[in-house]
């Protein structure tokens, strides 16, 4: 929020930015559009005057003051946030989102999984346009998070990535990457290790659960590959002794003619 000074320099501005559009403001308009702006960040409100005064033709209005601040804030166009959603979608890829495009994934995750991708890119863009709508007339900043997946190499490059792009400032992007370049072994970790090595380690609940989940799969999958193999091999033997009768019969015949010549 803006000091009464702050306030006043802006009100200034604002006039300042009409007048060279040609346009006159009275103190009272331009202190109302000043309160208008008053919740964003003041470099935001800068640049969207600089660029109305290099872009527009006609009078300056808040809206159009407000178009450019939201330009600023961060936020990714909607084509270029359900990219970043479907990235997000594979689970062993790693993304730095931001609330809005989660909660949009969250309103289409169903609609995704499914199988229906026109489909959920629409429900997406709806529900991100409408979430990004509400958070910048609230003048909420944009918050960038880490969506980790399985591959821990995706993560370092994500956080890269995203600090390049201005989405992570750079000591954010320090601390992720000293954090996942010394990741400690976990609990879960070391138990999944002990399948492989051989050395017992107690895993979470969850992962216990996990791990007995996917032994009875292993179990069931194993069942019924031997039960099919044992059906193979009846059909083989069946099919088997069926071309010996064949040949049997056939032989009898043969037999049966020779003697009935003879």
């Amino acid at each position: 929020m803006l000091s009464s000074d702050q306030l006043a320099a802006l009100a200034g501005a604002i006039c300042a930015t009409a007048e060279t559009l040609g346009q006159t403001l009275s103190a009272k308009a331009a202190k109302l559009m000043a309160e208008d702006l008053a919740d964003y960040p003041q470099e935001h409100i800068r640049a969207a005057l600089q660029a109305c005064r290099r872009e527009l033709k006609g009078r300056l209005t808040p809206a159009e003051i407000l178009q450019r601040v939201h330009a600023y804030d961060g936020r990714p166009e909607p084509n270029e946030a359900w990219a970043l959603a479907l990235a997000a979608s594979d689970e062993s890829d790693s993304v730095v989102l931001n609330e809005e495009i989660q909660l949009a994934l969250g309103a289409s995750r169903a609609v995704l999984e499914a199988g229906d991708k026109i489909g959920a890119r629409m429900a997406f863009l709806s529900a991100y346009q409408r979430f990004v709508d509400a958070a910048r007339r609230e003048a909420k900043p944009v918050k960038w998070e880490l969506s980790m997946g399985h591959d821990p190499q995706r993560r370092i490059a994500a956080v890269e990535e995203a600090g390049r792009l201005g989405r992570l400032p750079a000591p954010k992007v320090r601390e992720y990457v000293a954090q996942l370049t010394h990741e400690p072994i976990t609990q879960d970790g070391a138990a999944i290790a002990g399948l492989i090595t051989g050395r017992a380690a107690i895993p979470s609940p969850e992962v216990r659960e996990r791990l007995q989940f996917l032994k009875r799969q292993v179990e069931a999958n194993k069942a019924r590959a031997e039960k099919k193999r044992a059906e193979e091999d009846k059909k083989d033997r069946e099919a088997f002794e069926a071309r010996k009768a064949e040949h049997l019969a056939a032989v009898e015949a043969l037999k049966a003619k020779k003697e009935a010549r003879a």
